[in-house]
């Protein structure tokens, strides 16, 4: 089994073939493939094999299956000021794309 790290929507995953992840929101619909090509490390589970990118290794891609769009649960923020009875909520829902990762792929050579 191959891992991988992968760098989408500022924020660095790590995978493996047959994985569901949530990432920041990807325009796409249901069933749309999407390629990662920000791969940062590929390595095989018991470590023997590690490559490392600087900061991301040439002609590696993940793909990736939408499984659904959405948006996360509530947060609520809140402002407070003290002695002068200021207070401010605001909630806020981040969107969020579903994807499952269906290949690994390092460029050979």
């Amino acid at each position: 089994m191959t891992i991988a790290v992968i760098a989408t929507g500022g924020k660095q995953y790590i995978v493996t073939k047959d994985t569901k992840v949530r990432v920041e929101k990807i325009d796409g619909k249901k069933g749309d493939t999407v390629t990662f090509d920000t791969v940062l490390l590929i390595a095989d589970d018991a470590g023997k094999a590690c490559k490392l990118g600087t900061p991301k290794i040439a002609g590696a891609v993940v793909t990736a299956k939408i499984l659904r769009q959405g948006r996360a649960k509530k947060v609520i923020i809140g402002k407070y000021k003290n002695k002068t009875r200021y207070r401010r909520t605001q909630g806020h829902k981040q969107y969020f794309t579903e994807v499952e990762i269906s290949n690994i792929q390092e460029k050979k050579g």
